[in-house]
């Protein structure tokens, strides 16, 4: 009989102990997001972020903060001549490109000043959602449908009240024009979020 009262104290413990490492909430932001290629503007524009988080502690320390966010990223088109690949879209002539993705980054927090101060880094996978109508002349798509990402920044916690400021560089070229000009995602996030 004690055995199983140890057993059920001791599952009650590690229950009570994992659900206080764990953690939901959403958050909301600006981007200042550009493409880093031969045909845009070298200058960032300013977009928005939704999403959810959720916080998995692993100790004192560390944790995993996967997240599941709407991000919209924004480029201005470099009009020029020399800018512009040979075929490439009436619509990009008109100067704004709109690209809207479903981005999934896990980030590795390693905690400074108890859970007030974390430094953050680790991967981002990402779908493009919407190309905005983005074609080349020939039918074809302008851009990949998925793009991966490195996340580095920090985060700050009180309460149950989170704010973060990342950066975030492309590592694959998202362009589906056949020459060889490659285009890269690159922006800045500020957010604040709430947990639950």
């Amino acid at each position: 009989m004690k055995t199983k009262m140890y057993f059920l104290i001791a599952c009650v413990l590690l229950v009570q102990a994992s659900m206080a490492q764990f953690s939901i909430g959403f958050k909301g932001g600006a981007n200042l997001t550009k493409i880093d290629g031969r045909s845009f503007k070298d200058e960032f524009k300013t977009s928005y972020l939704l999403g959810g988080f959720a916080i998995i502690g692993l100790g004192n320390k560390l944790a995993i903060q996967p997240e599941v966010l709407y991000v919209q990223s924004q480029s201005r088109v470099d009009t020029t001549v020399n800018h512009i690949p040979a075929n490439a879209f009436t619509s990009f002539k008109t100067g704004e490109v709109k690209l809207d993705y479903l981005s999934v980054p896990v980030l590795l927090n390693y905690k400074f000043l108890g859970n007030f101060l974390s430094l953050q880094a680790g991967p981002q996978f990402s779908i493009l959602l919407n190309k905005n109508n983005n074609l080349l002349e020939n039918g074809k798509e302008a851009f990949k449908k998925g793009d991966f990402s490195m996340v580095g920044g920090v985060q700050l916690k009180v309460s149950k009240f989170v704010g973060s400021a990342r950066y975030v560089v492309g590592l694959n070229n998202i362009s589906e024009l056949d020459d060889q000009n490659k285009w890269k995602n690159q922006g800045f996030q500020l957010a604040v979020g709430l947990g639950l």
